[in-house]
């Protein structure tokens, strides 16, 4: 009867593994290797060695001056990051601010869910209204800002300070002339800030 226990025990384990064990090819003989396995094995080829795919890194930027905190390929590069960071940055003190004013524009006789309502409403109306105005600010600034460098061939703070006054410009654009100014200042100086800071890191 042993010859039934071995059949109950293969079937089991056929069914268990999804696959009959007795089915599997070896390789003949010692000095064969992987490239004696089957085709279907997944160490197959592996004797021939692993095929790399070569691609040859884009050249960093070559402009005078442009080499900042990040390692930058060009002005698509400075536009991602700098869009990124800003818009993220943006994001977060907008949510910091709707924040404060949910908690403070709460009532006492609120519900718990009347609360926590309140204080995400408050968040998420803050927070992307303050996001997507620093993104725009800061595509607006690395457009201007590598138009210049182009153009100029080289990199400088006074550059930077440019584009931000013009960004702010634009900006306000639709505002009036006295808030022109006002957001010119200021982004210029946001811009000054920016090239102080990383000089500092860089140095």
């Amino acid at each position: 009867m042993s010859w039934l226990s071995n059949d109950d025990s293969t079937s089991k384990l056929k069914e268990t593994l999804g696959f009959d064990p007795s089915s599997i090819q070896l390789p003949t003989s010692a000095n064969s290797g992987i490239s004696g396995l089957n085709i279907s094995h997944p160490l197959y080829g592996l004797d021939k060695g692993i095929e790399y795919l070569d691609l040859d890194d884009e050249k960093l930027s070559t402009v005078q001056g442009s080499q900042g905190i990040i390692p930058s390929r060009g002005w698509s590069d400075d536009l991602c990051y700098g869009t990124g960071s800003v818009y993220l940055l943006g994001l977060g003190f907008g949510g910091a601010m709707g924040l404060i004013d949910g908690l403070s524009s709460i009532n006492r006789n609120y519900s718990g869910k009347l609360k926590l309502n309140t204080i995400l409403n408050s968040i998420t109306k803050r927070g992307p209204h303050w996001g997507n105005n620093a993104g725009v600010l800061a595509m607006t600034y690395n457009l201007i800002n590598s138009s210049l460098d182009s153009y100029r061939g080289k990199h400088d703070s006074m550059g930077s300070v440019v584009s931000g006054a013009l960004t702010g410009a634009i900006f306000k654009s639709s505002k009036g002339v006295k808030p022109m100014v006002i957001a010119s200042g200021l982004t210029a100086g946001a811009a000054g800030l920016w090239c102080g800071v990383k000089k500092q890191i860089l140095e």
